[in-house]
Order: structure tokens, then C-alpha cells, then sequence
């Protein structure tokens, strides 16, 4: 199983994003996905960047270690009763509902367990991440 840390930044929020997803390997991290929109929120890079982990482990599955405990909740709590009323919710609109979907469906269908780790406090695969997002967003390719 993968072991995978992803992050998403937009400079300014909403503004130009990016996302990174780092692979870790024993002591060492590498970046292996990068993405980008030039108009986008800091929790759409985020979504995308699991999005990404999730397509890069495919069948074989991962561990992802993210700091969006927005996501951990969408995936784990909102999005099965979301689901359930048609992709309703009883406060109104389901904000990125297409990354919402996606990522649910993907979820869904593959081997993933879900880690929140605290972002900003000096664990090393998470700022490793923030990093790469950060390039992401002006631009760097792997």
C-alpha cells in the first residue's frame, strides 16, 4: 500500500492553485503528482490533490496523511448522506459538487485510508507537500 501526503495552496484564495501528492518511501518523499487552475480555492487543490493520490495508487491503495480535515469529513461523514438525497443537502448547494463526486466515487471503489495530520507544524511529508503545491501553483512540472 502507498504511502502518499497531499496538500493544495491558492494564492490569493480564491486565485491561481495548486497541488502536489508526495510519495514516501521509507526515509525519503517524492513529489510524483503536480496539478494547477489559474482560478481556484484552496480547498478545490485540495480536493484535486486526493483526487490525484487516489487515481496514482489505483487498485494496489494507499494511506493518504492530509491536513484538510474538510476532505476527511466530506469523504467519511457528508458525502454518504449527500448521496443518499441526490446530492442534496439540507442547507442548500454542495460547493465543487464535480470534485465532491469524483473523489467520493473513487473512494469508494479503491483501497484508501484517510489520515489527518495537523498542517503547519513541522511534519516533514506535509510541509514536503505544501512545498510542491506551492510550485504547482506557479507552475512547476515534474
Amino acid at each position: 500500500m502507498k504511502i502518499l501526503y497531499t496538500d493544495g495552496s491558492a494564492e490569493p484564495n480564491p486565485g491561481e492553485g495548486g497541488f502536489a501528492v508526495i510519495e514516501v518511501n521509507g526515509d525519503e518523499g517524492k513529489p510524483v503528482v503536480l496539478g494547477n487552475e489559474k482560478d481556484s480555492t484552496n480547498i478545490r487543490m485540495e480536493g484535486k490533490a486526493l483526487i490525484a493520490a487516489i487515481k496514482y495508487a489505483g487498485s494496489e491503495g494507499c494511506e493518504i496523511h492530509t491536513d484538510s480535515e474538510f476532505w476527511v469529513n466530506v469523504l467519511e461523514k457528508w458525502a454518504p448522506a449527500w448521496e443518499a438525497r441526490g446530492w442534496t443537502k439540507k442547507s442548500g448547494e454542495i460547493k465543487n459538487l464535480e470534485i465532491v463526486k469524483e473523489l467520493y466515487e473513487l473512494y469508494c471503489q479503491n483501497p484508501v485510508k484517510l489520515c489527518w495530520t495537523r498542517g503547519h507544524v513541522g511534519t516533514r511529508f506535509n510541509e514536503m507537500a505544501d512545498e510542491w503545491a506551492n510550485r504547482a501553483r506557479d507552475g512547476h512540472q515534474l
